[in-house]
């Protein structure tokens, strides 16, 4: 990488960010994560779509069915991989120590993390929202009429791009927490466990559920929704301030940890 140590913020901040989109195409592992987020998201919600499909009596005719949030559930597998391209799109640089070459080339920290950070975004989010509105069509085409809701629908927009801006959070997330501890295995190790298992056992479980339904991929996950939960008390805009506030915490972890310790 070349040395982008001039000019002025805005310029540096650009550059920066062309060489980290850069790096993120070059990975295998980035195309590998992205592709099963794709594939996990829209063959696991046309699956669930199927298998509805037809028992009216059990899904579509009870007040609180709601085919759009159905049609988003195997996002909980697909999340997965969108936390490990976060992961890896970090982790990567620490496992191989090429990081000193990259804070050599961009010696303002703020800047490469900053520029790190929003270029993880930026990959999650392109592929996120063309794959919600395909999980969508997918999902609610295998309902069939009976069952299903069209794009029109009160909400159904909402949660579909709600859907975009959930994965790409609970990503950066990911990216920042990888960055605070500067280690792939140990970030794994925590986040997939985290938001794959102990969050939604947790969060319906007495005594500690009034607490544990603030976790990120908890709360966030209400956006997904057009009937509310009646057993998660946030809300759909709640959820997502308290998924943007994880969001924020996890991200001046990620930036002040690495100003403050050596690549």
């Amino acid at each position: 990488m070349s040395a982008v140590r001039g000019g002025p913020g805005g310029r540096l901040f650009a550059a920066a960010l062309s060489a980290e989109l850069l790096k993120l195409r070059t990975l295998r592992s980035t195309w590998w994560t992205l592709a099963a987020v794709v594939g996990l998201s829209v063959g696991i919600g046309y699956l669930y779509g199927s298998v509805i499909k037809g028992n009216y009596d059990d899904f579509g005719a009870t007040p609180d069915w709601d085919p759009v949030g159905y049609g988003f559930a195997g996002t909980n597998v697909a999340q997965l991989a969108l936390v490990c391209f976060g992961v890896l799109a970090v982790g990567a640089e620490y496992t191989t120590g090429t990081v000193r070459a990259s804070l050599t080339a961009v010696p303002r920290r703020g800047v490469f993390g900053a520029a790190k950070l929003t270029a993880v975004a930026v990959t999650a989010f392109a592929v996120t929202l063309p794959t919600a509105f395909v999980t969508f069509a997918a999902a609610q085409g295998a309902m069939g009429e009976r069952q299903n809701a069209a794009l029109g629908d009160p909400g159904a927009v909402r949660a579909t791009v709600g859907l975009a801006v959930y994965l790409t959070l609970l990503c950066l997330i990911s990216a920042a927490v990888t960055m605070m501890l500067r280690s792939t295995v140990l970030a794994l190790g925590i986040l997939v466990p985290l938001f794959f298992i102990v969050s939604d056992i947790l969060a319906h479980l007495p005594g500690v559920g009034s607490v544990a339904r603030y976790l990120p991929s908890v709360a966030g996950a209400q956006i997904l929704r057009v009937v509310p939960d009646d057993r998660i008390d946030v809300g759909t805009w709640g959820g997502l301030a308290v998924l943007l506030l994880w969001t924020a915490a996890a991200l001046c972890g990620g930036l002040v940890t690495l100003r403050r310790r050596d690549a």
